[in-house]
């Protein structure tokens, strides 16, 4: 049996990785980027996602590239699901392009 590791929600990286060790507050973070203070509460208690808006403000924010927030979040999201149905991936045989006959236009 494979043993895994708890996938996190992408607000337990935000607070993990950034508030907690600058000792930043989810107001201060939220009055830095110009959003409501609920808005980060949902996303670092995981009952809401980074959207595009809110990765664009953090990123411009704490330095990093536009997309790094959608693109670990993504990340994180397609491991959890690729853990949920990985049995009926193991059952899916991928197509065999060298197998179709060409159709001539």
């Amino acid at each position: 049996m494979t043993e895994y590791f708890d996938i996190p929600h992408i607000g337990k990286v935000l607070f993990d990785e950034f508030l907690e060790p600058l000792n930043l507050s989810q107001n201060a973070l939220a009055k830095a980027i110009n959003v409501p203070s609920n808005r980060i509460n949902a996303i670092i208690r995981g009952q809401r996602g980074i959207t595009a808006d809110t990765n664009l403000r953090l990123t411009k924010y704490f330095g990093l590239t536009k997309g790094y927030f959608l693109r670990l979040q993504a990340e994180l999201e397609l491991l959890e699901s690729e853990r949920k149905i990985e049995n009926d991936l193991s059952n899916i045989v991928p197509i065999d392009y060298n197998s179709l006959k060409k159709v001539s236009g």
